[in-house]
């Protein structure tokens, strides 16, 4: 998939951007090249190949170290909710904004 130049300034004009003629022909050289490895990619066969959680994993086998989640941090709602202007449930009120 190669871009033109009117593409360029159609995305650059949704963008709001505003590029000079020579801005613009480096633009296209780039994504155009961005897309150039992607197409190349895409030609690659990767059936029945499992996709690696880690890069890593290609050469060396890969323990995470994960730790536990655990709430580390003391429940401060009762602190928190003293400069609510307006509170019901221990939730802020706010006022609406969308109808």
């Amino acid at each position: 998939m190669a871009l033109t130049s009117n593409d360029i300034d159609r995305i650059a004009n949704l963008a709001r951007l505003e590029l000079s003629l020579e801005e613009s022909e480096r633009m296209l050289s780039q994504l155009n090249g961005f897309f150039g490895i992607v197409e190349k990619m895409q030609a690659v066969d990767t059936s029945g190949i499992q996709p690696l959680a880690h890069p890593v994993a290609a050469i060396q086998d890969v323990v995470l170290r994960l730790r536990q989640d655990q709430a580390w941090e003391p429940n401060q709602r009762e602190a928190n909710m003293k400069n609510a202007p307006a509170q019901s449930e221990g939730l802020f009120l706010v006022p609406k904004v969308i109808e």
